[in-house]
């Protein structure tokens, strides 16, 4: 499948070759909010193999892991990225949101807790 504005290989392990095999889903919402946000959204991290996951540090049962994958890090370089991406991904409909000091994580897993928001630091 083929999106507006993302490459699956952006999404996919550092680890792997290849594609990701990222959630249509999850695709579908992160396409709207970079619609909605008018900027470029850099993937820091889309799926992750269990042992990348382990590897660098990323808590057990990460939704990075999931396959189909429905998570992702969006790099943020200041305080302007952050609103626009945060506002975005809001309005788009993501229900679980995590905010780092250079990256916004959204996720769709219905595994989990919705209506969550969390820092980093």
């Amino acid at each position: 499948m083929e999106y507006k504005h993302f490459k699956l290989s952006e999404f996919q392990c550092r680890t792997l070759e290849g594609d990701a095999n990222m959630c249509p889903f999850f695709m579908t919402r992160i396409e709207e909010a970079r619609e909605i946000a008018g900027i470029p959204f850099v993937i820091n991290s889309g799926y992750r193999t269990p042992e990348h996951n382990k590897k660098i540090g990323g808590v057990k049962n990460s939704s990075h892991t999931n396959i189909p994958c429905n998570a992702a890090d969006i790099r943020v370089r200041n305080s302007t990225e952050r609103y626009k991406i945060l506002k975005a991904c809001l309005a788009a409909g993501f229900r679980r949101v995590g905010v780092g000091k250079g990256f916004i994580h959204i996720d769709t897993d219905e595994n989990k807790s919705p209506d969550v928001m969390w820092c980093y630091y």
